[in-house]
């Protein structure tokens, strides 16, 4: 019995380890090559043990992996948010406890349908783990942080991502590592060796396509990083600095054809600022372009909606996008009215943003470009904004992670906008308030940047595109429905062997 526990324990010591070294494949580490590595474990727990106990250490792994790559959760809320200490983890520790129970299922379906065949790996493996993650990225809202295609921007996978997507590349990730397992077969090694080095082969060759081309000679764009900490972004001493920061950054922009602002970088409501708003738009030059975040009122009879918007000002037009995917307990707060009421007595955020509408329509620059634009995270739901194109030359990312710190998530933040930017083939031109503002090219390369925690003006050629890739046609849904076929078929076959 005391043999029994303590493997037990060092099986989901193990795991947890496994699953928190995982993030080191992601930005801002980028050990691409060591994600095949460390999935072997949950694939070991999928082929050798029962289901149950498949799904205690897929947990594990899990939490593991959240603990570690998500624990600035608990920046954002306690430090920035001024929760209590107490509450900022227990919000914490209940997002990986959700996070986690992806991968118990994730481990207990692997157990099941594998039922101990080596050969089955194969086909469940990389079915069943895309599965997963495409559920974790949407159900109950969604969070899609950390999917496992995420990591391999930089790897020679990347050339996937303009055909199969961010999930279609988790999928031939799990394909290769699930290969690599198989290697110990003498009598099937080089069957093995091929599913390992396919994938990477084959996307090195990708890599070398381009899907998209120039719609129009270059753009001169300015990208400008306020730099105002998050601790002093609301002052009221604080305010009318800010606005001049940011009008001045426009001043001396006057040769950029676009100039974008980081997400909410007027901290106010359009209505209380609409001078500041009109000096703007007699200060652009003819033909110049001004995107903005702004905070945006409207009144539905005596309801009134307050959106997280971009302004695009070109000098006699308001042009307005709103963001469409809320951050729950950010943005709003998904709770019954008492606790509510708590926070509210607690002096704690407790008041709900409105969301956009699913599809709106794009900004347009003077000069006729169409722009796409993502509002912070919601960059991470790719396939929520693939109705813009092709009608979308451009796209732009707005976001504050200030919110985060000096932690690991500006970082992960940046590598989800270059897979959004490598799955259409479009440049993405990314302003955030404190970091990390950068262009990024069609094929996910950061072009340029500017330092963290500071303020900066970053001016670049900027060319739009056209055309589509073939993931910007079919989104998500050829690898869903394949890997949702693969998993039926084995459901099947599992279920008649159980009558034999």
């Amino acid at each position: 019995m005391r043999r029994a526990l303590t493997q037990s324990a060092a099986r989901r010591a193990a795991l947890f380890a496994s699953g928190a070294a995982l993030p080191l494949a992601f930005a801002p580490f980028g050990y691409w090559f060591l994600a095949p590595l460390l999935l072997l474990p949950m694939l070991l727990v999928g082929l050798h043990t029962p289901p149950r106990v498949a799904a205690q250490l897929g947990f594990c792994f899990g939490a593991g992996l959240f603990l570690s790559g998500t624990y600035w959760i608990y920046i954002s809320i306690h430090d920035f948010g001024n929760a209590p200490l107490w509450l900022a983890v227990v919000l914490m520790l209940a997002v990986v406890a959700i996070m986690a129970a992806w991968f118990a299922l994730c481990g207990w379906l692997l157990a099941w349908l594998i039922d101990g065949r080596p050969w089955r790996l194969l086909s469940v493996g990389p079915s069943v783990w895309l599965l997963v993650e495409w559920l974790r990225g949407w159900v109950f809202s969604g969070f899609p942080w950390l999917t496992l295609g995420y990591s391999q921007i930089d790897s020679p996978l990347a050339g996937w991502l303009p055909v199969v997507g961010v999930y279609g590349v988790s999928m031939l990730l799990v394909a290769s590592s699930c290969g690599l397992l198989l290697l110990r077969m003498p009598q099937a090694r080089w069957r093995a060796g091929i599913v390992v080095l396919a994938p990477w082969l084959l996307g090195s060759g990708l890599s070398q396509w381009s899907w998209t081309e120039a719609a129009a000679e270059p753009l001169a764009v300015t990208l400008v990083q306020g730099g105002v900490g998050q601790e002093r972004k609301w002052l009221p001493e604080q305010f009318q600095p800010t606005l001049r920061l940011y009008r001045d950054a426009l001043l001396a922009a006057r040769e950029s054809d676009i100039v974008i602002w980081p997400e909410v970088a007027v901290p106010s409501i359009n209505d209380r600022v609409q001078p500041y708003l009109d000096l703007l738009q007699s200060d652009l030059q003819p033909g110049q372009s001004l995107l903005l975040g702004i905070l945006e009122r409207e009144l539905e009879g005596s309801v009134e909606h307050i959106y997280n918007s971009v302004l695009l000002l070109d000098g006699a037009t308001e042009q307005a996008y709103r963001k469409r995917h809320l951050v729950p307990f950010g943005e709003y707060f998904p709770v019954p009215a008492f606790i509510r009421e708590w926070m509210r007595m607690m002096s704690l955020p407790n008041s709900d943003l409105s969301a956009g509408a699913a599809e709106q329509a794009l900004l347009r620059t003077t000069d006729g470009q169409m722009i796409a634009v993502a509002i912070c995270y919601e960059d991470a739901y790719g396939a929520e904004q693939l109705y813009a194109f092709p009608a979308a030359s451009l796209i732009v990312n707005v976001s504050n992670d200030a919110w985060f710190g000096d932690s690991i998530a500006p970082h992960q933040h940046l590598q989800i906008a270059r897979v959004r930017g490598a799955e259409v083939g479009r440049y993405v031109m990314r302003a955030t308030n404190n970091g990390i503002t950068a262009l990024i090219a069609p094929d996910g390369a950061v072009i340029d940047t500017v330092p963290q925690f500071e303020f900066a003006s970053l001016t670049v050629p900027v060319t739009p595109m056209r055309g589509m890739t073939p993931y910007a046609r079919t989104g998500n849904w050829p690898v869903t429905v394949l890997a949702a076929l693969i998993a039926g078929i084995c459901i099947r076959q599992r279920r008649l062997s159980l009558r034999r």
